[in-house]
């Protein structure tokens, strides 16, 4: 065939993926305020934003789907909100949540005030440098309507009246938890009328009936006598359906009181009808044509994606890829005038598809450039996996993706510099690992399990990395950790233990022996790779060359020998002093428990959290780990190049050893959600 299979399915992925966000541009609503000011990137309200987005839903023990808290001082302090409506789960609304952080800071890139409404209105986000807690706002706004008229109006209208009144009092009475409620009645013709009606639980009582009151107003001069209508604004919203739209209300602890919000000392009490910035979003009605072909497309989608899954050459892309893409989208001029055309002095290494560049936006933003080879065969599949799962993650220990080009044969990504490097740079080095003492080495190892964690528990993605090692692990200005590199990174469904690829991809020493045996990967597998990762940051060594004296084993028979006879401080790199010891050696039992043989034995990224930040917390007994000299288990060859990833393919009959890929290539594999 002149196309091949896998050519024809991520064209026709690419496709669907148009199709279906042209869909969801129905369903998803922002609003990005200029006239609120303007910050740059990197500044100091840019870095507060950041890290109260990626943190807002992090507060586990909220349960009622509302999240307000600030962060930073004076001018530079900024406020958010996060609002789930009253009957998503706790789960699900961190989801959208986390989600939505990601998705409103590409559509409004610099504006210091800004909301996103998302999806099906099952979660709102919003954030201003003003207060905007116990504030009634009612603009912008927007509604939605059913195009099909009611028979008998005015009995229905009559009876959709008593409803969204006797729920208005019902929602505002509520605490300031949840105020929300939805009802039930019965209209003509046998007809039953559904309703939901919710504020931000920070308002008053009053302020709630109030904003409740102006949203029922807007249903009669845009959509009356319709089956359906939904009214959103900032502080409330309404809705309601000629069938059950909503799922029962989750009961809330009546003993259990929110975390305080943190506002600041006094609110603006200015009425929002008073402000000369107010604006008014309407959002035009769906005609009745388009309504079917979204309702028609999402059923081709949903099938072809299943389909595609079964064959595994399924691409996941989310309804909103496109939109995120074109936000993200660079002009491949401006990207050579900040590399200085690529020069060799801007060029930072080769990565695995390519040239990685330093570079300077005009802006004076300074940005790393990876320039996709165009000798590779596997490029397209790489550049599309990066970008479109990359630049929906939000944390402060992953490397953020800032934009791309496509444009001829050119294919770049453009991501945020880290100044200092990778770990591998410090670690490895006899002298500059010295610059390392142990309490730098163990804020990277909590933030690389934290970026971790977030891959696999807490991003709206279950995402497995399938390539952590010391040079993926990239560190800022104050050495935080960042990893790095997600072209082998594979998603799976966020309720599947594991899967399998016919294409192991990784770098020998970190690889877990089911992965490498028999394909399987999991978030088990990464584990290893972090077991691994610790030890080399405790001992200051290559996993695949430890020497100790005139010998030279791998890490992991010298770990788990001198732990089994009680020696485990000659692990430790000896540039360390013994301050720390009762630390160090708890971190290396770590260490043996993420690389155990059987990976049920294994522990979780959020257990292994746990165990770093729980001193009190006794740590089982690991047992003998993968490629322990004395193990049952095959021993496999070390990395042929240290810091270069290496390919075994693998099918139902042969287990080939593996071999230096060319270029670093590998293949990049995604399962659709």
């Amino acid at each position: 065939m002149v196309i091949s299979m896998a050519a024809i399915s991520s064209m026709l992925a690419f496709l669907l993926s148009y199709l279906i966000s042209r869909a969801s541009a129905q369903v998803t609503h922002s609003y990005c305020d200029n006239s609120k000011g303007n910050y740059t990137i990197n500044s100091t309200y840019h870095n507060n934003l950041n890290t109260l987005l990626s943190t807002l839903s992090s507060h586990t023990q909220i349960n009622y789907g509302f999240y307000n808290f600030s962060y930073g001082q004076n001018s530079d302090k900024v406020n958010a909100i996060g609002l789930c409506r009253g009957d998503v789960n706790p789960d699900q609304c961190r989801r959208c949540l986390n989600d939505s952080a990601a998705t409103i800071t590409r559509l409004c890139p610099n504006q210091k005030e800004a909301i996103l409404w998302l999806k099906t209105n099952e979660c709102q986000l919003r954030y201003s440098q003003r207060s905007i807690f116990g504030v009634l706002e009612s603009s912008p706004w927007f509604y939605m309507k059913n195009s099909n008229n009611v028979t008998e109006p005015d009995k229905f209208n009559q009876a959709l009246s008593n409803l969204m009144k006797n729920l208005t009092i019902v929602a505002a009475s509520g605490d300031s938890r949840r105020k929300y409620a939805t009802d039930s009645v019965v209209a003509s013709n046998f007809q039953t009328i559904y309703g939901l009606v919710q504020c931000t639980p920070d308002l008053s009582e009053t302020d709630c009936n109030r904003c409740l009151d102006g949203a029922i107003y807007e249903i009669s001069p845009c959509c009356a006598n319709k089956k359906g209508v939904r009214v959103v604004r900032p502080s409330c919203n309404i809705r309601f359906e000629t069938y059950s739209f909503y799922d029962p209300t989750p009961k809330l602890d009546p003993d259990v009181k929110p975390p305080s919000a943190s506002p600041p000392s006094s609110f603006n009490s200015t009425s929002p009808k008073e402000s000369n910035n107010t604006i008014t979003i309407v959002i035009a009605v769906v005609v009745p044509t388009l309504v079917a072909a979204v309702v028609s497309l999402l059923c081709l989608c949903r099938y072809l994606r299943r389909r595609k899954a079964r064959k595994s050459l399924a691409v996941n892309q989310d309804d909103d890829d496109i939109e995120i893409a074109q936000s993200l989208q660079l002009d491949f001029d401006t990207i050579r005038v900040a590399t200085e055309d690529f020069s060799d002095s801007n060029k930072l290494g080769e990565g695995g598809f390519g040239a990685v560049y330093m570079g300077r936006l005009p802006n004076e933003q300074m940005i790393a450039v990876k320039r996709l080879s165009s000798g590779s065969s596997q490029g397209d599949t790489e550049f599309k996996n990066e970008v479109l799962l990359v630049a929906k993650l939000q944390h402060r220990n992953l490397v953020r993706l800032l934009g791309f080009c496509l444009e001829g044969r050119e294919r770049l990504l453009v991501y945020e510099f880290v100044p200092n490097k990778s770990l591998d740079y410090f670690i490895f080095d006899p002298a500059k690992k010295a610059l390392l003492d142990w309490a730098m080495r163990y804020k990277i190892i909590r933030g690389i399990a934290r970026g971790l964690l977030y891959l696999h528990e807490d991003s709206l993605l279950r995402i497995i990395h399938r390539d952590l090692k010391a040079s993926n692990i990239l560190l800022d200005e104050e050495m935080n950790p960042k990893i790095a590199d997600f072209g082998m990174a594979r998603l799976v469904l966020l309720d599947q233990t594991h899967a399998n690829t016919n294409r192991v991809v990784g770098t020998y020493g970190y690889m877990a022996p089911e992965y490498i045996m028999q394909g399987q990967f999991s978030v088990k597998s990464d584990i290893f790779s972090f077991g691994v990762l610790l030890l080399e940051i405790v001992s200051g060594q290559k996993n695949s060359d430890f020497r100790h004296g005139d010998d030279v084993e791998d890490l992991l028979s010298f770990t788990w020998r001198n732990w089994r006879d009680g020696t485990a401080v000659n692990i430790v790199d000896p540039s360390l002093n013994n301050n720390s010891i009762n630390e160090m050696m708890r971190c290396i039992h770590i260490g043996l428990l993420c690389v155990q043989d059987n990976l049920s034995d294994r522990p979780s990224m959020a257990t292994v959290m746990l165990m770093l930040s729980s001193y009190s917390l006794s740590l089982p007994i690991p047992s003998e780990p993968a490629f322990y000299a004395h193990s049952t288990t095959r021993s496999l060859p070390a990395t042929m190049s240290w810091g270069h990833s290496s390919r075994a393919t693998t099918n139902e009959s042969t287990n080939k050893s593996a071999q230096e890929s060319e270029n670093e290539i590998s293949i990049t594999e995604l399962y659709p959600r």
